[in-house]
């Protein structure tokens, strides 16, 4: 007999683990106690590499046969800033007026409580043999380098043979309400840093000095001057956001020698990070060529699921149980469907995102039960009975 889950209690339990990247905080083994005497084949994977610290993953696996549906998520958490701003601790799970309060009650420690209840729903009705599998694939390194976490795990399943047939992502996907929105695809991001060489000099004698500071001005205002495109089917318009100018200059009279600018792309499928980069080294060169060092670094690019499968059950599910119709959406940052979407087909669904990485993140108590339903049609729908 398959053990019931509560998926209030899991996630408050979840919550009470301090998993601030890359520390697992005895999450993942949680889960895998829990996992296990469903029936559940469970593994836990460290994964490192020179220069990065070593993360904690799990794969969990019921079924060695049939259609593999996974279930993927994070249970790392950022850091919750400053705890006196929280009205309760940020570790310590507080139910008010309606709400579950803690890091990572919203992103997203409540959809994976919701899949492992769904999974126990779903295997209690349908008994131990049926014909698939059913996998969980839950990483400690998604808010942070994203190194040795989801593709170092998909890396390891593609070499000992074992494959994906589909896979929801538990990410926080909607806006206001639960069942608003499935994300279907991600924009690519990568940040630029851009370093500008002069001369210095006295602030009286410009013709003795090279102004880098004005160069920088200048090269922003070139990139900055019109919009990168003005979207596509699927996805908003690429945005280009400066993050910091820095100088260091702390004289007045003083021409700078040297200014730096660090900027972030969020791109569409309009654009690779290669045809991003050559866009800018023309845009730059045609200011100041051989003046300035521009290093680029990517962290994912943009990709597209074709509505199908997966969004389709998903849509079905979210409207026998709230009544709303989800948007198919591209919108926000990005997330491990990034390394997913190469394996299966994959879509994204969670709680509500309002709150994730704010302090006194939250979600409606009434949403778990919503999203452990709308999970569980997913996998009866997924795996009809014969």
């Amino acid at each position: 007999m398959t053990a019931t889950i509560d998926p209030l209690a899991l996630a408050e339990a979840l919550i009470r683990a301090p998993s601030v990247t890359p520390q697992d905080a005895g999450a993942l083994p949680h889960l895998a106690s829990l996992l296990k005497p469903m029936g559940f084949h469970c593994e836990l994977k460290e994964f490192a590499e020179p220069g990065t610290d070593p993360v904690l993953n799990l794969y969990a696996r019921f079924g060695a046969g049939g259609r593999n549906f996974c279930f993927a998520g994070h249970t790392d958490v950022v850091p919750p800033g400053p705890r006196d701003a929280w009205t309760s601790d940020p570790f310590s799970p507080t139910i008010r007026d309606g709400m579950l309060y803690g890091r990572g009650a919203s992103d997203m420690k409540s959809a994976i409580a919701c899949f492992v209840a769904a999974a126990a729903q779903f295997l209690a009705a349908r008994g131990k043999n049926f014909a698939g599998s059913i996998s969980l694939l839950l990483t400690g390194d998604e808010e942070g380098v994203s190194i040795n976490g989801t593709r170092k795990v998909l890396d390891w399943l593609t070499a000992r043979g074992e494959k994906l047939d589909a896979c929801l992502v538990g990410e926080p996907t909607n806006v206001a309400a639960l069942g608003d929105m499935i994300k279907i695809g991600r924009r690519g991001s990568l940040n630029v840093t851009i370093t500008v060489h002069g001369t210095q000099g006295h602030t009286a004698y410009p013709h003795l000095a090279d102004n880098a500071a004005h160069r920088l001005v200048a090269m922003l205002g070139e990139v900055l001057a019109e919009p990168l495109d003005r979207g596509s089917t699927h996805f908003q318009p690429s945005t280009l956001e400066v993050s910091t100018i820095d100088i260091g200059n702390p004289a007045t009279n003083v021409i700078p020698g040297r200014a730096r600018a660090v900027f972030n792309i969020r791109y569409n499928d309009r654009w690779s990070s290669g045809s991003i980069e050559t866009w800018l080294r023309q845009k730059l060169d045609a200011v100041a060529i051989d003046h300035y060092d521009l290093a680029v670094q990517v962290s994912g690019e943009s990709f597209l699921v074709p509505p199908g499968e997966v969004s389709d059950l998903l849509t079905k599910a979210i409207r026998r149980v709230t009544n709303r119709i989800p948007e198919l959406s591209t919108a926000g940052g990005t997330s491990d469907a990034r390394f997913i979407h190469r394996y299966c087909p994959v879509a994204e669904f969670g709680m509500v995102g309002q709150t994730m990485h704010k302090v006194d993140e939250s979600v409606p108590v009434l949403d778990l039960r919503h999203l452990t339903e709308i999970y569980r049609l997913v996998l009866e729908g997924y795996f009809p009975s014969s």
